[in-house]
């Protein structure tokens, strides 16, 4: 019985990695984590900046945590500098899979507010799983400050990374409730509730948001000033 030669496996992978077809991808990513080779880190970060199938990144980021996380996490706060959002999302989303808090100075600021909607959306979940318990505060105040950004599923995004924080969030809502941003205020009532009710069946962040673009935030802020009459039109 004959077997492959590493170099030769690899090589291999990596071109199926970048094959037109969607199945061979994912079974190469598939092989990737089966048979971890820190010889081929670059090449799976490389695709994950490019690939476009959810199922095939997926499984790309599965075969980055098989590898040894010293050499995993500083290239992927490398790309947390790419040009393309969908490396710096993709880094995000698989540094919060490997959890290893040495990436958590890299959560800067800047990050927290990229431009890029899947960009924000995936580092406040990653700063989330990453922050040491004394910066904790500090991300309250950061994502705080994000109230309002975006549609509905971007409010529904920031609330659960704040409602995953705790009770250390309560005193920054308290303040963004009496914001004189009416899109402010009302993201921060509905995130509001979320805290007081995580298991509630109703989803009061994605309800208040429809709120806002069917009213407007001037009719918003008429009929609920800093949140006293809310619900006053339904």
């Amino acid at each position: 019985m004959t077997t492959t030669p590493r170099n030769q496996y690899d090589s291999r992978l990596r071109d199926a990695l970048g094959a037109v077809d969607s199945s061979t991808r994912l079974r190469a990513a598939l092989a990737a984590g089966t048979r971890p080779d820190p010889g081929l880190l670059e090449a799976l970060v490389e695709r994950c900046a490019v690939e476009p199938d959810f199922f095939v990144r997926d499984m790309l980021t599965w075969a980055l945590t098989r590898l040894p996380r010293e050499l995993t996490v500083p290239a992927l706060v490398a790309e947390l500098q790419s040009g393309s959002g969908q490396a710096r999302a993709q880094a995000l989303h698989t540094l919060s899979k490997i959890g290893d808090v040495g990436a958590w100075p890299a959560l800067t600021a800047a990050v927290l507010r990229d431009p890029d909607d899947e960009v924000a959306r995936s580092a406040w979940r990653a700063a989330v799983v990453l922050a040491p318990e004394a910066e904790r505060p500090w991300l309250a105040e950061e994502l705080t400050s994000q109230l309002g950004r975006g549609d509905g599923e971007m409010w529904r995004s920031l609330s659960r990374a704040l409602v995953a924080l705790g009770e250390v969030v309560e005193p920054v809502l308290a303040d963004a409730r009496v914001s004189p941003d009416p899109t402010v205020s009302a993201h921060a009532r509905a995130t509001s509730r979320m805290l007081a009710d995580p298991d509630g069946t109703d989803d009061p962040v994605l309800e208040e948001a429809k709120r806002v673009v069917a009213l407007g935030p001037e009719r918003v802020a008429a009929l609920d000033p800093h949140g006293a009459g809310q619900h006053a039109d339904r």
